[in-house]
């Protein structure tokens, strides 16, 4: 009987995920509408979706919109709009993949350390190189500081024996505090006429976007997300158990290795151009999961739609609750993240 229902279950999950998949599509486009039109100083749909249009097919739209209306949405609002749905998208598959190969419901980027090993590396490349390697500086280096932490992480698994995925997410929260605690020793002894930009690294935040810098998180997300989609029936295999991902002709230190790899490749490059995000990993999988089961090849497309319109509203709220001041994206999802946290223990 229990088969049954669990079969029935399956079924409905699966027949569900090209309505959540269409619906999901749908509300990413009103929030992104919606990330572009609201602010300090509102902007009417028409103008925005005239201004793009106007933008991409030069002369299809007569202008009637003013100049500074103009700015506001091509130049500040609609970078950081893409922005936000890229980082969240991206966020949220480390998450998924994470708790997959760690077969642990509460690993994501920021509980790992990866989030704060980016953060270091960003920190480093700008506070004590400079941009030796041109725009690719920042990215590089959050890259190098989040495969680091990645590393540490391991390793203090390895010299405490923490292989269980519980004593590894812990060895993660420890990794995470010794790091963040190096990054304000370099901020410390860094310029203190630029320690006010650093703040915006250490509590997340999206105003910093700029068309020029958006090919780099959007190059990784898609090269990564194909490889993550391409993986999925191993994913789905790592959930199960090493024994049985082994028998199935998986390499699974090796496989997990290389999630590791590359999901600090998303979380560095994600953290180079928006801070510090907590909790997004962790909470948009498990939400992707509810509504079109464990499946990967359903979570990960979907978690990533999901995550993309999390922290569109996210930054909504970021820029609107006290305007025209800006709130840090981070204590934005820490608060939201932070509940759902506790109501994640408390059902499992």
């Amino acid at each position: 009987m229990s088969d049954a229902l669990t079969a029935t279950s399956a079924g409905t999950r699966s027949r569900a995920f090209p309505t959540a998949l269409g619906l999901s599509g749908l509300v990413l486009a009103v929030s992104f509408s919606a990330a572009v039109s609201l602010g300090a100083v509102g902007v009417s749909t028409g103008t925005v979706w005239g201004v793009i249009l106007n933008h991409l097919v030069p002369g299809a739209v007569e202008p009637v919109w003013s100049a500074g209306h103009e700015a506001i949405v091509w130049n500040l609002r609609l970078p950081r709009a893409i922005l936000a749905a890229l980082v969240g998208a991206g966020l949220a598959l480390v998450g998924a993949t994470l708790q997959a190969v760690t077969r642990n419901p509460l690993a994501d980027p920021h509980l790992l350390g990866i989030s704060s090993g980016g953060a270091f590396g960003a920190i480093t490349a700008l506070l004590h190189t400079g941009f030796v390697l041109g725009l690719a500086t920042v990215p590089v280096f959050a890259f190098l500081g989040a495969l680091g932490a990645m590393g540490l992480v391991l390793g203090v698994a390895r010299i405490t024996n923490s292989g269980s995925a519980d004593r590894l997410v812990l060895a993660g929260v420890a990794v995470s505090f010794v790091i963040m605690a190096a990054a304000n020793v370099m901020i410390f002894l860094g310029d203190p006429r630029a320690t006010h930009t650093v703040v915006f690294w250490m509590l997340g935040g999206l105003g910093l976007a700029q068309w020029s810098q958006l090919i780099f998180p959007l190059g990784v997300l898609i090269l990564c997300g194909a490889w993550f989609r391409l993986r999925a029936g191993d994913l789905d295999a790592m959930t199960v158990g090493d024994e049985t991902a082994s028998t199935l002709g998986i390499a699974v230190s090796r496989f997990r290795l290389e999630v590791f790899v590359a999901g600090a490749l998303v979380t560095g490059v994600m953290v180079a151009f928006s801070g510090v995000i907590g909790f997004v990993g962790l909470m948009v999988p498990h939400i992707a999961r509810m509504v079109v089961g464990g499946s990967y090849a359903r979570v990960l497309p979907v978690s990533a739609l999901f995550g993309a319109v999390f922290l569109l509203w996210c930054d909504i709220l970021a820029r609107t609750v006290m305007a025209p001041d800006d709130i840090p994206i981070g204590i934005v999802t820490g608060l939201i993240g932070g509940a759902f946290f506790i109501w994640l223990l408390r059902r499992r």
